[in-house]
């Protein structure tokens, strides 16, 4: 029989992956309190949000949200990151602090739905973030104005070198 304290972390487990972009997995065993902390600080930072839950509640809410099954992920123990709109700068903190810290192994997650193994979320934060693609989206449509001005700018500036050579030859 499940206790309403059971139940009530189910919903709240639910509600979070059903709001998160992405929710990624991690085996945390070696670490140590303080460099935990030291993660959980690096994931705020990049809006994602560090939670400890047991393997079978958070189970048990993936199949009421009706999302794919996590199988192997959930095994041993877990730190799920959920992000919000934007999953790879999370994914990028925790590839990142997994390399520094080997103690935390990178399991996979539940991206947009599907789920990923450790290389997807890998491929994930090699991924510019959302901010580069913009600046490089942007950058690519302004070069054809930009283009587009130096060559109708060009006759105006050449008549008025040619102007300036004939004032310069007059005057010597």
């Amino acid at each position: 029989m499940p206790t309403p304290q059971k139940e009530a972390l189910v919903a709240e487990i639910r509600e979070k992956l059903e709001a998160a972009s992405a929710v990624l997995l991690a085996d945390y065993r070696g670490l140590t309190v303080k460099e935990m902390q030291e993660f959980r600080a690096r994931m705020r930072e990049v809006a994602g949000e560090l939670k400890v839950y047991k393997n079978s509640l958070t189970a048990i809410a993936v199949r009421e949200a009706e999302l794919p099954e996590l199988g192997s992920l959930l095994e041993g123990p877990s730190i799920f990151a959920f992000t919000g709109e934007d999953p790879v700068a999370p994914a990028k903190a925790l590839v990142d602090f997994a390399k520094s810290h080997p103690a935390l192994e990178v399991k996979g997650g539940l991206i947009e739905g599907a789920v990923v193994d450790a290389a997807g979320i890998k491929a994930l934060a090699a991924l510019p973030s959302k901010e580069e693609l913009i600046a490089k989206l942007l950058g690519t449509m302004q070069n054809p104005i930009a283009n587009f001005m130096r060559i109708a700018n060009a006759p105006a500036a050449a008549f008025v070198r040619a102007l300036q050579a004939v004032a310069d030859q007059k005057a010597a």
